[in-house]
């Protein structure tokens, strides 16, 4: 696993890259530094919607819209499993938050030493 989150690393360079040359009016550091910027951006706020999710701030919102639903239809339901379904906190994929939070620090770990190079 640890092998493979540097190779995503890799990929998500080499796609900056792809995306700099087809999107980029001008071939310049600049516009590769921004163009490193919208990967790393989708990358950080991809990872803080899932530790919003993760906190639970989206559990009391889902269980109000459930059982909002099953007032609404007036179901028979005695068993009321609305209750017992899991909220999106429950649900959490803990390897995919990892692996976005490593990606998203080590992108912008790599915005910043570009930025630090065009400056000096």
């Amino acid at each position: 696993m640890h092998n493979k989150k540097w190779s995503v690393l890799l990929i998500n360079i080499f796609i900056t890259g792809i995306l700099f040359f087809i999107f980029s009016s001008e071939y310049s550091f600049v516009h590769y530094i921004n163009t490193v910027f919208y990967l790393s951006f989708f990358y950080i706020v991809v990872f803080l919607f899932l530790y919003i999710a993760k906190g639970g701030f989206f559990d009391g919102v889902t269980f109000s819209f459930r059982r909002f639903h099953h007032v609404i239809l007036k179901n028979d339901d005695y068993l009321e499993e609305w209750k017992e379904k899991p909220l999106p906190s429950q649900k959490f994929n803990k390897r995919l938050y990892a692996a976005l939070k490593f990606q998203a620090l080590l992108l912008l770990i790599y915005l910043l030493i570009l930025l630090f190079i065009h400056y000096i």
